[in-house]
């Protein structure tokens, strides 16, 4: 197990965020966070090589093929302008997902930068999701959907 793995490992232990690794090197980890808008797993991609630390909250939600596009547009909208971060799709699998990530080569991981990258994540996941599910249910369009997420802010 790499440097890295272990402080994520011991930032999640601190934090006291339940976590399994999900192969032998602690490459990558998996957790699970409540907000106010939902559960969904998270995941955390460690690469020591490259000393880098990527960390996904998972959407609740398989988007469905015919909503794809419409889902695609929400998150660009919702990337435009958004500093930590962004959702990515998966076209194929209709996977969503919001990716927040750190370089610390030459550095070192700490509790909190590891808090930063974590928090910023669940809590951008938790600010969209309910937008991202009135897209889905098509109650709204993409745009009024950022409109009001973004006029709370």
């Amino acid at each position: 197990m790499g440097d890295l793995a272990k402080d994520v490992i011991a930032f999640f232990e601190a934090d006291d965020w339940p976590y399994q690794q999900l192969d032998d090197d602690a490459t990558v980890l998996q957790t699970a966070t409540q907000g106010a808008s939902g559960a969904w797993n998270c995941f955390v991609q460690i690469r020591e090589a490259q000393a880098q630390v990527i960390f996904y909250s998972v959407c609740p939600v398989t988007i469905p093929k015919p909503q794809r596009t419409a889902i695609a547009e929400f998150l660009t909208r919702a990337n435009s302008g958004m500093v930590i971060g962004n959702f990515e799709i998966d076209l194929e699998s209709g996977q969503v997902r919001y990716k927040t990530s750190i370089d610390v080569a030459g550095d070192q991981l700490s509790h909190a930068l590891m808090h930063n990258l974590t928090y910023a994540n669940v809590l951008t996941m938790d600010e969209y999701l309910p937008g991202l599910m009135a897209v889905l249910a098509d109650d709204t369009t993409p745009k009024e959907a950022i409109a009001a997420i973004e006029s709370s802010n």
